[in-house]
């Protein structure tokens, strides 16, 4: 199949026609050509860009599809400071929501693809309470959209590895029927107990030949002490370009120099960093961006949760993590305000795929090009840093080269 983009601006520059092959199994950019009104269509099938913006589509690296209210009335925020408090607010309460767990995430992940996520990578809480439920209402979402976008599902232990019995075989069971992702979570504060708990994430991990996926919410020192034993198992198994932190707030705030280290081992390692843009409160204690996109560390963008049981924020729309994103850095200038949009689509692809394109700074915009996949979102706007600013809504989203949604309603 052919498709001919007609009168779009790649990453804001000129006028351009820009032609895709496609299949079953995915789509290329085969030209990039400037804009010719008389460019004969052949037999591709034409989407009008209309001078719009072509930009990469989002890659959500970050969210938790199984905890969903998107869609549902909205809700008192009923949780309790710290992981296990709202954990167990959130145990208490997703069994009891107006439409079926099933509903709720298929319509959220439909929500993401109308607004330009095309690749996802999704926790799927496993533990005593739910079993596999959760995790198994996210496959169902990734086969009812699998010609929309591409779902990757982790197996995420969000109440921990040790505290109670029985979860590392409900883990195991999950990756067995086609999790591919092994989870982990904060090792010393949630399950108090960092090598036991890596031993199983690691060897479950080894023993399914799958990524691993780590939330570290804890706090300074100890979090940079969790770190260092993650990366000392990274290396010791070979498992480079095979581990992500996720959220990972306070790598930063411990002195500079261990900063600089933190970031020299993840290039040295290839291991990636998923952020959510957490509040500007927590962003002096983070890596810095430019730091990281200056060593080619991978850096990706998730909504996390979503109007859930954790918290009231996350929308479905990536375009407005990214303007968190920029926000909450404190970015005023063109370059980084679009590197963060670079962040959102690109960064998160590499960490799907750690063969795909990589960032190699905050000037680097790729995904547009001969060659690179057909994963692409046409959006208005005047340039790509207005478009941050303005996230409007005349969007057209293309997922292996053919157009899976338009203007916020799925085809």
């Amino acid at each position: 199949m052919k498709t001919l983009i007609r009168a779009a601006r790649p990453w804001g520059q000129a006028l351009s026609d820009v032609s895709i092959v496609s299949d079953s199994t995915g789509g290329k950019i085969t030209a990039v050509e400037p804009h010719d009104p008389a460019r004969p269509a052949g037999d591709a099938t034409v989407v009008e860009g209309r001078g719009r913006l072509l930009v990469p589509s989002f890659s959500d690296v970050h969210v938790h599809l199984d905890s969903t209210r998107i869609g549902l009335p909205f809700r008192e925020h009923t949780g309790a400071p710290g992981v296990w408090a709202m954990m167990m607010n959130d145990r208490l309460n997703w069994r009891n929501a107006e439409v079926p767990l099933t509903e709720r995430v298929q319509d959220t992940l439909g929500r993401m693809i109308a607004r330009g996520t095309t690749r996802v990578r999704s926790y799927a809480q496993v533990d005593v309470d739910c079993k596999l439920e959760r995790f198994e209402a996210v496959l169902a979402a990734k086969e009812h959209f699998k010609d929309q976008a591409d779902v990757e599902i982790i197996a995420f232990p969000q109440a921990g590895l040790l505290r109670e019995e029985g979860t590392p075989e409900l883990l195991e069971e999950s990756l067995k029927a086609g999790a591919t992702v092994m989870g982990g979570i904060d090792p010393c504060t949630l399950d108090r107990d960092p090598v036991k708990h890596l031993d199983i994430v690691f060897g479950l991990a080894e023993k399914y030949q799958v990524p691993i996926d780590i939330h570290l919410h804890e706090p300074g020192h100890l979090a940079v002490f969790s770190t260092d034993l993650i990366l000392e198992r990274t290396r010791a198994l070979g498992m480079q370009g095979k581990v992500t932190m996720s959220h990972a707030y306070s790598l930063g705030s411990v002195n500079e120099a261990t900063t600089r280290r933190l970031i020299d081992e993840f290039a040295e390692l290839d291991v990636s960093l998923a952020s959510v843009a957490p509040g500007s409160a927590g962003v002096a204690d983070q890596l810095p961006i430019p730091l990281l996109s200056e060593a080619g560390v991978r850096l990706g963008l998730g909504q996390d949760g979503q109007r859930d049981y954790w918290s009231p924020y996350g929308n479905t729309d990536m375009l407005d993590r990214t303007w968190q994103l920029a926000f909450t850095h404190g970015f005023r200038k063109d370059e980084l305000i679009e590197h963060c949009l670079a962040i959102a689509s690109i960064g998160g692809a590499s960490i799907l795929d750690p063969n795909a394109t990589r960032l190699k700074g905050t000037a680097h915009r790729p995904g547009v090009d001969v060659g690179d996949p057909a994963e692409l979102l046409l959006v208005d706007g005047e340039t790509v840093a207005s478009a941050v600013m303005d996230r409007g809504t005349d969007r057209t989203v293309l997922h292996r080269g053919q157009v899976v949604a338009e203007q916020l309603e799925l085809v």
